[in-house]
């Protein structure tokens, strides 16, 4: 039986939560810390704390710190009075990327182990991402970076985005509406001592790890889509490409007032590609996601994945296949309307659709990926709405 593990994020009272989890008999707590020297690794039972240094390897921490947890993790769970395993990430670490490699980066322990991933030994139960509630939403709003370049919104919308309980500090409705839609599955409870029993009951499904694909549903776990003052879920849909450089123009207005966007592309000009995108606060990221089924030769359908497969027969279009647009977009200030006709207005024309010729040698400002806002961003256009469900058109 593979050993659990429980990773412990975020910027609220995480140490409170690891202290709480500490408390169950055979559960050991991993940290690591640069001291801006080494990098000391701290291993915590009933019984103590050990603390290693070590030198950063090639002069990086973040891969001394995976390398090290990877290999650690495998030999905690050869021993006999460790029954879970509570990994205490840093702040500002990412728990997706860790779980990442926790299931796929395989590593060479030394005799007696066969080399792969760490997941062979252990397995991992819940991520809880502790949320400081006097400064999350401002933060998942706003554009500040960190000295990484990564954006604060980045970290803080994907640490709660990626847990399965989440854990605040302090109750408060509005962070609580927007968390809600951001996470729906999750288990949010006030304060760390409740923090085994929000583990206790985890909903059936929940990601326990699982990174979210871009041909995974938008709307998994079923997230409310009616509008709570100015907070809603914007769903946005179409069966007709964009125009590149309108579409450029409009994803500006999802910099501001908006917590998450993030859905499949359709760029006129790279028909057979589907194009993924994705937004935290002031922060864009665009990128390739593969081919559309309708694209592919049957070798490579035969690999595509079977419930993407299945989803896309449910609404499989005789002409264009499963080629389409879907953006869902969390609004905590920003104006839907506006969202929306600037969405609609991007799509291509029915003048454009009529002369398909064309549309290869459209200028494309994207590239093979994009991150960042540009230099021009709207201005917040006012209260939300509310929710609601949008059909771009068809052709």
């Amino acid at each position: 039986m593979r050993t659990p593990v429980v990773l412990a994020c975020g910027q609220g009272d995480a140490g409170g939560v690891v202290d709480v989890l500490a408390d169950k008999p055979g559960t050991v707590v991993v940290r690591h810390r640069f001291d801006g020297q080494v990098v000391v690794r701290t291993v915590a039972t009933s019984d103590g704390e050990s603390d290693w240094p070590m030198e950063p390897a090639n002069g990086c921490v973040a891969c001394t710190v995976r390398n090290d947890l990877l290999v650690l993790l495998r030999r905690l769970h050869r021993r006999g009075d460790v029954q879970r395993i509570v990994v205490h990430l840093t702040p500002w670490l990412e728990p997706e990327a860790v779980c990442w490699a926790i299931n796929n980066v395989r590593v060479s322990v030394g005799p007696g182990y066969v080399d792969g991933p760490a997941a062979r030994d252990v397995c991992i139960d819940a991520v809880v991402t502790c949320v400081d509630t006097a400064k999350w939403l401002n933060q998942a709003l706003g554009d500040a970076e960190l000295d990484d370049g990564r954006t604060v919104a980045q970290v803080v919308v994907g640490q709660a985005e990626f847990a399965d309980a989440l854990v605040l500090t302090t109750p408060d409705p509005k962070t609580l509406s927007v968390l809600r839609r951001l996470s729906p599955m999750a288990r949010i409870t006030v304060g760390s001592q409740r923090v085994e029993t929000a583990l206790a009951h985890l909903e059936p499904g929940t990601r326990r790890g699982r990174s979210t694909l871009p041909h995974d549903p938008l709307l998994a776990g079923q997230p409310s889509l009616d509008p709570d003052g100015d907070i809603g879920l914007l769903v946005f849909s179409a069966r007709r490409p964009f125009h590149p450089q309108r579409l450029h123009t409009a994803l500006d207005l999802l910099l501001d007032g908006v917590v998450r966007a993030r859905g499949r592309l359709w760029l006129a000009n790279r028909f057979d590609d589907v194009m993924w995108f994705e937004s935290a606060g002031g922060g864009l990221r665009f990128e390739y996601a593969g081919r559309w089924l309708a694209a592919m030769n049957s070798s490579e359908l035969a690999y595509a994945d079977p419930e993407r497969r299945a989803l896309a027969a449910a609404d499989w279009h005789g002409r264009l296949g499963d080629r389409h647009v879907s953006i869902t977009v969390l609004v905590c200030g920003a104006e839907p309307e506006d969202i929306v006709e600037a969405l609609r207005g991007a799509l291509l024309t029915n003048d454009e659709l009529s002369r398909p010729d064309e549309w290869a040698s459209y200028a494309d400002p994207f590239g093979d990926w994009h991150e960042d806002p540009c230099d021009d961003v709207a201005e917040p256009a006012g209260d939300v709405a509310g929710a609601r469900e949008v059909d771009g058109g068809h052709s």
